[in-house]
């Protein structure tokens, strides 16, 4: 019997990440597209260090910030009672960070691409700078914002390094999916792990091909 209890974590992860990071990203690439000061690209290059720093440093940095034996973890720990160290919550916030440019990057292309007038006719309109976002602006960029989900959940759902580091392998709390295969094959239960690894295959080519699909349809609705 195969123990779902994996790829539910997966799921709930991958959607919680998706949504906390959705919401977080929009504000800030509109922000960050709003000129190029020295500031701005300073922040854009922090977003960016998951995209070419292993896991592992990010997971083993995360980890000395969140362990009750260092300043921060042990604030945590003795004024809020929280443990960010092996629980899902500490799991959650490694995945935001971690996967944070994948959301951020495809908005920001998106709405660096947009003419200046957009935003002009707008705010002539009387249109506060909030309304032209998420009026005028967002609605252009459909395919930017699905990309951005997109990737952050397909992402999401195959992350192994940051994950161990943070959550550890706790059955039913930080126990992924990705570790789960991890797991299955060092016990040599190939069987078990090629059915976890068939069902995150079977996953991702599906949003891939939904991604891909949708695109092709609007810039073939461009021509038209």
């Amino acid at each position: 019997m195969i123990d779902l209890s994996p790829l539910w974590l997966t799921l709930k992860l991958s959607l919680s990440t998706t949504l906390i990071l959705f919401v977080i990203s929009i504000p800030l690439a509109n922000w960050l597209a709003g000129g190029k000061d020295i500031f701005k690209i300073i922040v854009q290059a922090i977003v960016s260090m998951p995209l070419v720093l292993p896991p592992t440093v990010i997971g083993f940095y995360l980890l000395l910030a969140f362990s009750p034996a260092n300043a921060f973890g042990s604030w945590l720990e003795e004024w809020l009672n929280i443990r960010l160290v092996f629980s899902f919550t500490g799991l959650l916030i490694a995945s935001v960070i971690y996967s944070l440019p994948f959301m951020v990057h495809p908005i920001l292309s998106g709405l660096s691409s947009l003419s200046p007038s957009l935003k002009e006719a707008s705010w002539s309109l009387g249109k506060t700078k909030w309304q032209t976002l998420t009026k005028v602006l967002l609605p252009n960029i459909k395919p930017s914002l699905l990309t951005g989900i997109v990737l952050t959940f397909a992402h999401t759902v195959g992350e192994f390094g940051v994950v161990l580091m943070i959550g550890g392998n706790m059955p039913g709390k930080t126990r992924t999916a990705s570790i789960a295969i991890y797991d299955e094959v060092d016990a040599f239960h190939y069987h078990t792990a090629n059915v976890y690894a068939g069902i995150l295959l079977a996953v991702s080519f599906i949003i891939l091909l939904v991604l891909y699909t949708y695109n092709r349809k609007m810039q073939q609705a461009k021509f038209y």
